[in-house]
């Protein structure tokens, strides 16, 4: 008898709530939503290492600049003519007893020349330590004006108080260090070089003087001309002090650029080299042609406004103080900076991320191949990973280069890996173009300065555009049940 065996349908296998909810497309997007605010730990992380390298570079630019020369302010000449001058001070013995003395002071009345010409010739290069590297200069300084004539009526002070044979020059400078060798003055027919000041004088950062004989000439009215070199970083900036002035700055040096209260008249800036020149008369000076009883400081560097202690007593005694924003200054930029460049890179971290997350998450339900959330972590720490490959690679090659290896890793590494769990090689290069466009909008957002914003905002638009109009194809309510 033989045996009739039967087909028996085989019954849907219960799906548990725990089943349903793991595999809810609600759940995995709150589950990837966590994830991205877990990944701003990571990417933190990335930008507190991109800061410390950014300071570590600083202070080794700081300690070139120690030994060759900081950022170089050059001021002068001001001649300074000492005399005697008597007050009555009230004087109390022990026994409390107050007496009348007469008290002689030696003070200084000071003018400035009635024009100036300051021409500077600067070569600027690279300084390296190691991976880190530094702008600084060579410069060829040359000084040449005229002073004018005492109006010893107008400060009041008699001419036969003045000690005439003991008058000096002063010039000033930021960093002395720079100096090849001592400033020489021609000034009318004498000529003397410049030593460190060895007055009471606080004019400058550094005031350097030279000794004027003026007994035989009983005036001020000279031509003056001086020579020297000096040497510098970063910046190289004037100080006008005279009635008028021309200042003439020209170097081999692509990237120059112009701050201070004064653009340039006229400019020319090439491929390789620059030149630009200022005319600047007195209307904005802080002080004026010529005064007296005063020793305290022209200028003060500031520091962002803040304001030292040294400038407490120029102040008090009613002074006007420039600063460094009254000052004729040429910055001479590098021409990348991989740590700017890769901050602001990094800035748009979190932005990358999620749309790639986005566009895994649209992969995976139009080709109906599941991707398991550890997967997006590990697709998570590889992009984070681009951001350090570009800081690591940025301090050896250029930054542009630095970007090629770093997203050409970053997405061989991704699209294998989305190839490794679908087995779909459509599928991976579909991802790998999707990559490539993220990491090439954020390239062209990098290369452009004045429209960055503007370019950025758009591509994201189109973006969020794409991603809308895929979503239309998706019947979300059949996702959960299937």
């Amino acid at each position: 008898m033989e045996t009739q065996h039967h087909n028996v349908p085989e019954l849907p296998r219960e799906v548990s709530t725990w089943e349903k909810i793991s595999n809810s497309i609600v759940v995995k997007l709150l589950i990837i939503l966590v994830l991205l605010l877990f990944l701003l730990i990571p990417l933190s992380w990335v930008q507190d290492l991109i800061g410390e390298r950014m300071v570590r570079d600083e202070n080794v630019k700081a300690e070139i600049s120690g030994k060759w020369g900081g950022q170089q302010v050059v001021s002068g000449p001001v001649i300074g003519i000492p005399y005697e001058y008597q007050y009555t001070s009230n004087i109390s013995d022990d026994k409390g007893k107050v007496t009348k003395e007469t008290v002689t002071e030696e003070d200084y009345i000071f003018i400035v020349p009635k024009s100036m010409k300051v021409y500077a010739k600067v070569e600027p290069e690279y300084l390296k330590r190691g991976i880190y590297q530094s702008v600084v200069y060579n410069s060829t300084l040359h000084l040449t004006g005229e002073f004018d004539e005492l109006d010893l009526k107008k400060l009041g002070t008699a001419p036969e108080k003045l000690k005439w044979s003991e008058a000096k020059v002063f010039i000033g400078m930021s960093d002395t260090k720079g100096l090849k060798a001592n400033p020489v003055i021609q000034i009318g027919a004498e000529k003397a070089a410049f030593e460190t000041n060895t007055t009471n004088m606080v004019m400058f950062e550094r005031t350097m003087s030279a000794p004027l004989d003026l007994s035989t000439s009983q005036s001020t009215v000279n031509k003056f001309d001086i020579h020297y070199d000096l040497r510098g970083s970063k910046s190289l900036n004037v100080f006008p002090l005279a009635d008028q002035n021309q200042i003439v700055v020209e170097g081999k040096w692509a990237n120059p650029s112009f701050n201070g209260s004064y653009l340039p008249e006229n400019r020319e800036v090439g491929p390789d080299e620059f030149k630009a020149e200022w005319n600047i008369p007195s209307f904005d000076r802080k002080f004026p042609h010529q005064w007296a009883n005063h020793k305290g400081a022209l200028y003060q560097i500031t520091n962002n406004y803040q304001v030292e202690e040294t400038l407490l007593p120029a102040m008090k005694n009613g002074q006007a103080i420039a600063s460094e924003s009254d000052m004729v200054q040429v910055n001479f930029l590098e021409a990348v900076n991989n740590y700017q460049k890769t901050t602001r890179v990094a800035k748009y971290g979190l932005l990358v991320i999620l749309l790639t997350f986005s566009s895994l998450l649209f992969t995976e339900i139009i080709k109906k191949q599941r991707i398991h959330i550890i997967q997006y972590v590990l697709i998570g720490c590889a992009m984070v990973l681009f951001y350090s490959l570009l800081l690591a690679f940025g301090e050896h090659v250029v930054f542009n280069i630095s970007y090629l290896i770093s997203f050409v890793a970053t997405t061989v590494l991704i699209a294998a890996f989305i190839y490794w769990i679908t087995k779909d090689r459509k599928i991976c290069l579909l991802f790998s173009g999707i990559l490539s466009l993220f990491y090439g909008f954020i390239f062209v957002l990098m290369q452009l300065q004045d429209f960055s914003l503007l370019v950025g905002t758009i591509g994201i638009f189109v973006i969020l555009a794409v991603m809308m109009r895929l979503s239309t194809k998706v019947n979300w309510s059949q996702l959960d049940r299937r």
